[in-house]
């Protein structure tokens, strides 16, 4: 579960960022799920768009593939939506995590 000032962390992160995710009309099915699992494996953060033919709510979308793709949804915004998951090698190195790493150096 991400904290808030994680969160925050994401979103700046992850305002540069353009969608390799788009969700269409065919909306979330397991091709898309895998695509979404090795965005990911590849990145940490990822950003996806839901398109105008979705018929699906974004919170209930987000939600969804989030679940289907063991990540946390760090952000909702607009049609927008951030997901992240943890790397085996991670890139991206979290508040409560830098705080931790800093505790076991003094």
């Amino acid at each position: 579960m991400l904290t808030g000032k994680q969160k925050r962390h994401l979103r700046a992160l992850g305002h540069k960022l353009k969608p390799l995710i788009q969700i269409g009309k065919k909306e979330i099915e397991p091709a898309l799920i895998a695509e979404a699992n090795s965005a990911i494996d590849c990145h940490e953060l990822i950003k996806v768009k839901l398109l105008e033919s979705c018929l699906l709510d974004k919170h209930e979308a987000s939600d969804m593939l989030a679940q289907a793709c063991n990540a946390e949804v760090a952000q909702i915004l607009g049609r927008t939506f951030l997901l992240y998951r943890t790397a085996k090698n991670p890139v991206i190195v979290l508040p409560a995590a830098e705080k931790a790493s800093k505790a076991k150096q003094v």
